[in-house]
């Protein structure tokens, strides 16, 4: 079964297989990340920048600004969830107020191939 993934309401959310999963508004905590200076970024999720799959994993990049020192852009790649049945489709959202990781990549399975 394909996992349809996709960014809606001008990136407000993120639906996976035609459901609200993610939305923004969440603080992450990111370790080892390029986004500012801080020992562990703040991140305050502003708006999903784009989406994509890279299986099981639904992975974005995301806008938003650090709390801490007040720098602003956009994330590397981050897990947001994780579609652990193909065949139902069932997703698990991580949880955020763990620590993250971003992760550099040079491209991702976009929703629309």
């Amino acid at each position: 079964m394909t996992t349809d993934v996709h960014q809606l309401d001008d990136g407000a959310w993120i639906s996976v297989n035609d459901s609200r999963e993610v939305n923004v508004s969440d603080l992450w905590l990111l370790a080892r990340s390029e986004f500012c200076d801080c020992e562990v970024t703040d991140f305050l999720a502003e708006g999903f920048v784009e989406v994509g799959v890279d299986h099981p994993d639904i992975e974005a990049r995301v806008a938003g600004q650090c709390i801490a020192c007040g720098e602003s852009g956009v994330t590397d790649w981050l897990t947001v969830g994780r579609v652990v049945d193909p065949d139902s489709g069932e997703f698990y959202g991580v949880v955020h107020e763990s620590v993250h990781i971003p992760e550099k990549r040079t491209r991702l399975a976009r929703p629309e191939e």
